[in-house]
């Protein structure tokens, strides 16, 4: 055994070399000694290192399982920098080999933070079998719907047979349960071959509660400084944050590098907590453009108190991300579709005027007195363009926090489900769809996770205590109704049945042909939009070309009744000079399960917008 390192390509977990060695590295400033322990072969020591590391080579290939022995302690820990744990958190790791797969995408340029369309996934409940094989079989489909970009929620590996992943405890291992990590890579490898990105979802605000071993290792990897809704906050401005903020930056670099990903999701970032100089959140956004080489990737960020810093170039005191999650856009469409304001809604009216405000300035609050918290909510978004917002009708958060945990056009009218869409998907921002949106999936999507009977019972009752907040879901006989979120019969009921796409044909083929007018149509592709209120639940967004006017559009949604504009005090609304306004889509168009459309004149005295519905007008 050899305590030199050879050339690595991370600075923490194992790297077999072709000479039938493998060099190993990891950071344990509270050990004295660490070995490697290969199952079935040699037991070697690492050599220690400065700054707490300890490394060394040893005879091992990759398919070798192995575990750290600490102190001549009795127990065996998996490798924190693990690449596969093949039997779940608490077995051993594996030596993987990245350089083995045979990658066939050198020629995909990645992805720009303009024109993408977002489609969030959960790989265990998207197909019936739950694996990345199956998955990658769905892709061309969603490439013929239009999406730009698939996003999965976390794949870092954590205990139990379901999840939804936000518990992970090895951030380096995809989870077994969806596959091998090569299959992982087909995926990706599949994508990028159709045209579509892929974007993971990574968690550096916590790791769960079981299988967390990294506190043997250092205990500098957590403080009790702060605190997080989830557990233990990570150390990142404390002693020892060096190798820590290494360790979460090194992880950022590894989905980008060894798994070809064109970006990543940043969960729940106002969990991150940082006081240095420069946020730790920075430096993750420049380790990953650094791994991706000549690649363009894409780094969205959901912040609950929606702080515009995130996505404000470094230089100039920001973070340098590329785009946030929008709740406001949510929150506010939700109570226009289902008239219920509460819990967290409670802010939001889900008026016309706050959709034009959506639709011209991104977030709705930018530092005002938000009810719900006590406190002042978000910061200005002047100078982030449209594209940096996120906007969704769902998201996994979203439909799982409704106890019903049904997407949105269950909740309201075919109509005014219909005509919001509109909105979504031609609207500025980038938006997201959610798994099964697209075909009206009638499947829940509920909260689900397998853990050990120690903490089953208190994720059940934690669960059933943040939906009270709903007046309805603390209604004794719903919370009596509320699934468990360890029955594995909660997470078979939310695997989505792809048979519904045929069975609801009219649904998908609107979400096609609204996202094939957003990548077609000039106006819509990179907007320039204004907006107008034109009745109590109606509004006008203008889309400008700049060409005289000849190629504006106008999107009129009514989520309403009929509204007669007679007058038409509405400068938005008048058409370029010479020109006449006509119909160009309707969200009531009978192949969409729609109504029809009254015949649209509004260049005289006879303008209706028909209620719940959307139209757009070309000139």
């Amino acid at each position: 055994m050899s305590g030199e390192s050879a050339p690595r390509r991370l600075p923490i977990g194992a790297e077999p070399s072709a000479d039938g060695t493998t060099n190993f590295r990891v950071w344990a400033p509270k050990r004295r000694r660490i070995a490697v322990v290969i199952e079935g072969g040699p037991t070697f020591e690492l050599q220690p290192q400065p700054g707490g590391y300890f490394a060394g080579s040893g005879p091992a290939t990759a398919g070798a399982r192995y575990r750290y022995r600490l102190d001549d302690g009795p127990t065996l820990y998996p490798d924190p920098a693990s690449r596969f744990q093949p039997e779940g958190p608490h077995g051993p790791s594996e030596i993987v080999d990245p350089a083995a797969f045979a990658w066939t995408d050198a020629d995909w340029p990645g992805l720009k933070p303009t024109g993408q369309v977002f489609y969030e996934l959960h790989i265990g409940t998207y197909t019936r079998e739950g694996t990345w094989a199956a998955a990658a079989e769905q892709l061309p489909g969603l490439k013929d719907l239009g999406i730009t970009a698939v996003q999965t929620m976390p794949a870092a590996d954590f205990p139990g047979k379901f999840g939804w992943g936000y518990d992970g405890v090895n951030l380096f291992a995809p989870t077994r349960l969806y596959g091998w990590p090569d299959d992982f890579r087909r995926f990706v490898d599949r994508a990028h071959a159709l045209g579509l990105g892929a974007i993971l979802d990574v968690v550096y605000n916590h790791l769960g509660p079981d299988g967390n071993y990294l506190g043997q290792f250092a205990e500098q990897y957590f403080t009790d400084r702060y605190t997080t809704d989830w557990g233990a906050a990570i150390n990142y401005d404390g002693p020892d944050a060096g190798p820590v903020r290494e360790f979460f930056a090194t992880n950022a670099a590894y989905w980008i590098s060894e798994y070809h990903l064109d970006g990543l999701r940043l969960d729940a970032t106002q969990n991150i907590y940082d006081s240095s100089e420069r946020n730790v959140l920075a430096d993750i956004g420049v380790a990953a453009r650094r791994a991706a080489g000549r690649r363009s990737i894409v780094i969205v960020a959901e912040n609950e108190p929606q702080d515009t810093k995130l996505v404000r170039p470094i230089e100039r005191g920001g973070y340098g991300l590329d785009m946030l999650w929008n709740d406001d856009y949510n929150h506010s469409a939700r109570v226009a579709l289902t008239g219920r304001h509460d819990a967290y809604y409670t802010d939001y009216r889900g008026t016309p005027q706050e959709s034009v405000s959506l639709a011209k300035h991104g977030y709705l609050y930018q530092g005002q007195w938000y009810m719900w918290q006590h406190k002042r909510r978000g910061t200005s978004t002047a100078g982030v363009p449209h594209s940096a917002f996120v906007t969704y009708l769902g998201n996994h958060d979203q439909v799982a926090n409704i106890a019903v945990g049904l997407q949105v056009h269950a909740l309201t009218s075919p109509g005014k489900w219909r005509a919001m869409t509109a909105f979504l998907l031609l609207g500025p921002g980038s938006p997201l769809l959610f798994q099964g949106q697209e075909f009206a999936s009638s499947k829940p999507f509920w909260f689900f996770a397998d853990h050990n009977a120690e903490l089953a019972p208190l994720v059940r009752k934690g669960r059933a205590e943040f939906l009270a907040q709903f007046p309805c879901a603390a209604d004794l006989a719903m919370a009596a109704t509320l699934p468990d979120p360890g029955d594995p019969q909660t997470f078979e009921r939310c695997k989505l049945d792809l048979g519904e796409r045929e069975k609801n044909r009219a649904v998908l083929e609107m979400h096609r042909d609204l996202l094939r007018l957003r990548r077609e149509d000039a106006a819509f592709r990179e907007p320039n939009v204004d907006g107008a209120v034109i009745g109590a639940e109606a509004f006008a967004l203008r889309f400008f070309v700049g060409d005289g006017g000849t190629g504006d559009r106008l999107l009129l949604v009514n989520l309403g009744r009929d509204v007669d504009l007679r007058p038409v005090p509405y400068p938005l609304l008048a058409p370029p000079a010479g020109r006449r306004w006509q119909l160009l889509w309707t969200s009531e168009d009978p192949k969409y399960g729609g109504g029809g459309t009254p015949p649209q004149d509004p260049n005289d005295d006879c303008w209706v917008v028909p209620g719940q519905a959307a139209v757009v007008l070309k000139c």
